[in-house]
């Protein structure tokens, strides 16, 4: 055994990340759309995975782009030492505009007022913005609406002739891709190819043109353009049952989040466990406490069904998840103090996986990848 392996062993709690996965990831995604570049989504720390050590592992296996929401996500990736393509999306007024242009970092504007702001801090950095315009073709969150795209593609188009930015991109973002033959998905890829032809008309000559999100990437080819945004799939995590399992879709889940019992003890029948009482033993037992909690991003509406492994049996939470803690009942097993309790993998082991809690909790994988606390240290595997 090596140190780290010694040092993980020791941990209360870990979040084993298996970066041998995210490359087999990246790699089968391009697969699936061999004419177009792809983009691995490194926000919210890489879906809770770590961004820079996925990053690099993405990059590894041919990913071109990377993807972020904040600017201040984009900029750590540069200050790690990515060299390659970043796109950053989520601005608001006042953001690090110009210090993005100077780290040669492709800005996102769906709105005039980004524009103006944009060419503002392109002049403050002496150096043309990389823009890629958003349009709103259906999804009702971000970019900008049909009525308002020839002006903004107009504007767009003045600014790149005085010097001020380059448009590098024209994109968009699926609101039912998740959901294959849903009816707004084609009408979202025809409102895109007329927001294309509006931006060709004015002059506009972008490198990219980009649309397909993880479930499009994998149902949807005639999505794919010059570019597919990949996020929660980079990580092994299917984005919707509707779309298949994991397993069919050839991803593997890179993250396995296990922790060390930290007591185990006997009770007598009618013994209440947790806050509130919500669970009472049924007769003798044994309890197990697992020393995670929703302050390490367990979900407490998974509280009475969230599913663990132990000693080779699925176990549930019994009781509440309380903020640090929470108890399983063995059913009388014997378990010993230090033994790992393995919430979510890949379930090749027998183990719970990600999507297994998310049924449990009533929401999605995403949420449940994502909100693994920093608290919880990221062990690094394959890299």
């Amino acid at each position: 055994m090596n140190d780290q392996q010694q040092t993980a062993g020791a941990q209360r709690a870990r979040a084993e990340i298996d970066l041998g996965a995210v490359r087999a990831n990246v790699r089968t995604l391009r697969e699936r759309a061999p004419r177009a570049e792809l983009m691995a989504v490194m926000k919210s720390d890489g879906y809770g995975h770590g961004a820079i050590p996925c990053a690099r592992a993405a990059r590894q296996a041919g990913a071109g782009w990377l993807g972020t929401a904040t600017p201040e996500e984009a900029l750590a990736l540069r200050a790690a030492g990515d060299q390659g393509r970043i796109m950053c999306w989520l601005w608001t007024p006042g953001s690090p505009w110009q210090q993005a242009i100077e780290q040669d970092i492709d800005v996102s504007a769906g709105a005039r007022w980004a524009l103006r702001e944009i060419v503002a801090a392109a002049r403050e950095a002496g150096r043309p913005a990389r823009v890629h315009l958003k349009a709103d073709t259906g999804l009702g969150r971000g970019g900008c609406p049909p009525g308002a795209w020839p002006d903004l593609v107009a504007a767009a188009r003045a600014a790149e002739a005085e010097g001020a930015l380059k448009v590098t991109g024209i994109w968009s973002h699926f609101a039912c891709a998740d959901e294959p033959g849903h009816p707004a998905n084609a009408a979202q890829l025809e409102a895109f190819r007329a927001a294309l032809a509006v931006a060709e008309r004015a002059g506009l000559d972008p490198e990219t043109r980009h649309l397909a999100n993880s479930p499009a990437t994998l149902t949807l080819p005639e999505s794919h353009f010059d570019l597919v945004r990949t996020g929660v799939s980079v990580y092994g995590l299917s984005p919707s049952p509707e779309v298949g399992t994991a397993e069919g879709l050839g991803l593997r889940p890179a993250m396995t989040l296990s922790a060390s019992i930290a007591l185990v003890k006997q009770v007598p029948g009618g013994h209440g466990v947790s806050y509130g009482h919500h669970y009472r033993t049924s007769g003798d037992t044994s309890l197990a406490l697992v020393p995670l909690g929703y302050g390490d991003g367990i979900p407490r509406h998974a509280s009475g069904s969230g599913p663990v492994l132990v000693a080779g049996k699925w176990r549930t939470v019994a009781g509440r998840v309380a903020m640090d803690q929470f108890v399983i009942d063995l059913g009388g097993d014997q378990v010993a103090e230090g033994e790992r309790a393995v919430l979510f993998g890949e379930g090749r082991q027998g183990e719970p996986t990600a999507e297994d809690w998310a049924r449990a909790a009533g929401t999605i994988s995403y949420e449940i990848v994502t909100r693994i606390s920093p608290r919880v240290p990221r062990v690094y595997v394959n890299g």
